[in-house]
């Protein structure tokens, strides 16, 4: 992504999305805590159980996304972008394919498992963003917080993915959940609609 921001005399308009696919028709659904993951919301075409198959593999279609749009003055005295930056799940993109129900339900835990992260990695952001925001700061301070904590989450992710051999190795995938859980759970001052506590460093 570019990082060039179009200024013009006192305002600007800003407009920052970090995503690593496309949003087509279907509303994204925003992380909750009270919400788990169903076989249901994998809603991709391309998803399937089918004892034919001799493969099987999944696509979360879990992302960070962060976006807004204000002017200098507003951006100048913003601190808290919390809800600024957002978990998401997008039914539509999210691929299950498994040959019985449950190779489906493993994989079904991996993607509760990487919703939760991703929510993690976003209070991460959010956290980061608080601490280094300054008044004076502009729009490029966000790229590198958010390519540093995104590579980090691809990569525990794909490390659990593998150990766990693709969810099927259930008590070392709850363990690794347990972790991000109790994560998000230190993290509560940079949920989405929270207002982190001044001075907090």
């Amino acid at each position: 992504m570019e990082n060039t921001i179009p200024l013009k005399k006192f305002i600007f308009t800003l407009f920052i999305a970090f995503s690593s696919s496309l949003v087509f028709a279907q509303e994204p659904m925003a992380w909750t805590p009270d919400y788990e993951l169903q076989l249901s919301d994998y809603q991709s075409p391309e998803s399937e159980i089918d004892s034919t198959l001799t493969s099987y593999s999944i696509y979360s279609g879990a992302k960070i996304d962060f976006s807004f749009n204000m002017n200098s003055v507003s951006f100048m005295f913003t601190k808290n972008f919390n809800d600024k930056v957002k978990a998401i799940f997008q039914k539509n993109l999210a691929v299950l394919v498994a040959p019985d129900s449950l190779t489906a339900n493993q994989l079904l835990q991996f993607g509760r498992y990487d919703f939760d992260l991703v929510e993690l990695y976003s209070r991460k952001i959010r956290k980061k963003i608080y601490e280094e925001k300054g008044a004076f700061s502009d729009a490029s301070l966000f790229q590198p917080i958010f390519n540093e904590l995104q590579e980090e989450m691809n990569t525990v992710s794909a490390q659990v993915f593998k150990a766990t051999d693709f969810g099927k190795d259930a008590e070392l995938l709850q363990k690794e959940h347990n972790k991000v859980i109790d994560e998000i759970n230190a993290l509560s001052d940079f949920c989405m609609t929270c207002k982190p506590k001044k001075n907090r460093k």
